[in-house]
């Protein structure tokens, strides 16, 4: 399979991807064959790009997983880069070095690399996300960091990331997700999402309710396993918000303790992940930079409160369900809203159901795309469970404004079902669109536990 050869190359960000999402016949094509030959042109398998690497796959944490890993590495002092997707606002945001979002002239750099390598002898054709996954690993080898971390795309076994060796996996969450890419056979899931664990090299199990495929899958390459609640435990959150985290000891495998630790606004079983996965990775675990790492992490789109409004791109049942948790912990006064805008592939009837006992009106949203699903479509289900619909909206920005009409000071809005509709709020909101029913005593954005 081949794409249009030797185009004239783009000149700016923005055109490069343009030009990235014309080259492909579909948008998600899993596989590594293609992936693997264009890197092998690029030299990426020379020498490894950073001191260390840390993947991660999941079907829901992934996100703050690497952020947790990220703030806690550079807490204690080492140089990182972060490559995750998707974006919400800007293509910059997926790939970050030493906390700071790459720049346009780095992206451009590593994008003209991948576009030369994949013209060099036969053209091999690439998907968007698999030319963005090695101009972001052409610029990682460029800085050759103390640690890369890489969040997997899709899967596991079949992503773009899973192309290099990982020092240490993390597997998150397994659910159903995907289901046109990944199926809905949930051990099967499983055994695509270990797919990124390496024969001898550990890896840490961050859920307790993980599909007996997993371990399996592990067990048969020889892989030390350090699986939450056994080898590795946490505490609930005390009353002064405080929680306990112990794991294991990878040059002695002895016990490690941290107490006194702060909430980290994420979910305390990827936090719990994030440590025992540098532990692994040789970084001696520092109490107070522990402490100062995870009081420091942020996390667009994970419970995150602009002021009454509350922002998570949760998109399924598991994530809906964490969602609905955090939300019972905070009561509302007044009327709670969710905006919900999904995409068709979605199990929205699932995610309405972990919602609903903490929503009293719902504000169903269009989205664009061919997954798209229509605010009337997602209406029908709401009603077809009894929730209770105020308004469709033909886009996001257009319920944003249907509800900053009609919020009093105590009510709150859920903004959720997708990335995408996540970013169009944020959009709003960045634009002044988004309007507060009152002043938050606190005018920065806060984050609590998070989905994703």
């Amino acid at each position: 399979m081949s794409s249009p050869d030797h185009a004239v190359q783009p000149v700016d960000l923005a055109g490069w991807l343009a030009y990235l999402e014309r080259q492909h016949p579909v948008s998600i094509d899993l596989g590594l064959e293609r992936v693997t030959a264009v890197a092998e042109r690029m030299g990426l398998f020379d020498a490894p790009i950073a001191g260390r690497l840390i993947t991660v796959a999941g079907t829901n944490g992934k996100g703050s997983t690497v952020a947790m890993l990220e703030a806690l590495a550079r807490a204690h002092g080492l140089t990182t880069a972060t490559y995750t997707s998707p974006h919400l606002l800007r293509y910059n945001e997926r790939l970050r070095l030493d906390s700071v979002e790459a720049d346009d002239a780095s992206l451009v750099a590593g994008f003209a690399a991948v576009e030369t390598a994949r013209l060099a002898g036969e053209p091999i054709s690439l998907t968007y996300f698999e030319a963005g996954t090695l101009a972001a690993l052409y610029i990682i080898a460029q800085r050759s960091p103390q640690l890369a971390i890489l969040e997997v795309g899709l899967g596991g076994r079949l992503d773009a990331v899973n192309i290099l060796d990982a020092d240490v996996a993390i597997v998150t969450t397994v659910a159903q997700d995907h289901a046109a890419f990944l199926g809905t056979d949930i051990e099967q899931i499983g055994r695509e999402k270990a797919g990124i664990m390496r024969a001898g090299h550990p890896a840490v199990l961050g859920s307790t309710t993980l599909p007996a495929s997993v371990r399996a899958h592990a067990d048969g390459l020889g892989v030390p396993l350090y699986a939450l609640s056994k080898q590795v435990l946490r505490s609930e959150l005390d009353a002064s918000g405080r929680w306990r985290w112990q794991g294991l000891s990878s040059a002695q495998g002895g016990p490690l303790i941290l107490d006194h630790l702060p909430d980290p606004g994420l979910p305390l079983d990827n936090a719990a992940s994030a440590l025992q996965a540098l532990t692994l990775a040789g970084l001696t675990l520092d109490a107070e930079c522990c402490r100062q790492g995870l009081a420091q992490v942020q996390l667009a789109g994970r419970m995150q409160w602009l002021g009454n409004w509350c922002l998570d791109v949760a998109h399924n049942p598991h994530a809906a369900h964490y969602v609905a948790k955090r939300l019972a912990q905070r009561p509302c006064a007044g009327k709670r809203y969710a905006l919900l805008g999904m995409l068709a592939d979605k199990d929205a009837a699932g995610v309405v159901g972990e919602l609903a006992g903490q929503v009293d009106a719902w504000v169903t949203a269009s989205l664009d795309g061919e997954r798209a699903r229509s605010a009337a479509a997602l209406a029908a289900t709401l009603e077809a469970s009894g929730q209770p619909v105020a308004h469709r909206a033909e886009s996001v920005a257009a319920a944003v404004a249907w509800l900053s009409e009609r919020l009093d000071a105590d009510d709150q809005v859920l903004v959720c079902g997708s990335f995408f509709t996540v970013a169009e709020a944020l959009a709003e909101w960045q634009a002044g669109r988004l309007v507060q029913p009152r002043l938050a005593e606190d005018a920065s954005i806060r984050h609590e536990e998070g989905s994703a």
